[in-house]
């Protein structure tokens, strides 16, 4: 399956960053912080957030009061844009084998891992992090509150 679309964990933990990032764009956040409030390790965290960093989607605040916070405002970073950081380009396929093996008008999936392709991508293209804003509200009070 080596072309159906997949989410690596590095990348989990990009787009989860990202989009915490974007709830305080005036606020860095450590990586201990995220680490915490997503219950992932620190060490795996802090390379991807190093992946973003290089990229330009983050920017890294040294000192007492640093950390990370985005490079640009959230409503002009999508989805993609991290995904694509972290996984490359993404590449539509019509199928799972890395090299085609069925003719070119049939399929055992039809036009499924075509389609499906298709629908995440654009997805990903046209959802900034600007509109995920106040999806992790609850985690963070729950956050708040553990510390």
């Amino acid at each position: 399956m080596a072309n159906a679309f997949r989410v690596s964990e590095a990348c989990t933990l990009a787009l989860h960053a990202m989009v915490l990032l974007a709830q305080d764009e005036e606020s860095p956040h450590t990586t201990r912080e995220i680490a915490e409030t997503f219950k992932v390790s620190e060490a795996h965290l802090s390379k991807v957030l190093q992946r973003l960093h290089k990229a330009g989607l983050v920017r890294a605040v040294r000192g007492p009061k640093g950390g990370f916070s985005l490079a640009r405002p959230a409503a002009k970073i999508s989805l993609l844009d991290v995904y694509e950081t972290i996984e490359g380009p993404l590449k539509l396929s019509r199928c799972l084998f890395t090299t085609p093996i069925c003719g070119a008008d049939e399929c055992i999936m039809g036009d499924l891992i075509q389609r499906m392709n298709a629908e995440v991508r654009d997805y990903l293209a046209r959802t900034r992090l600007s509109d995920l804003h106040g999806v992790f509200d609850g985690l963070l009070e729950k956050a708040a509150s553990d510390a």
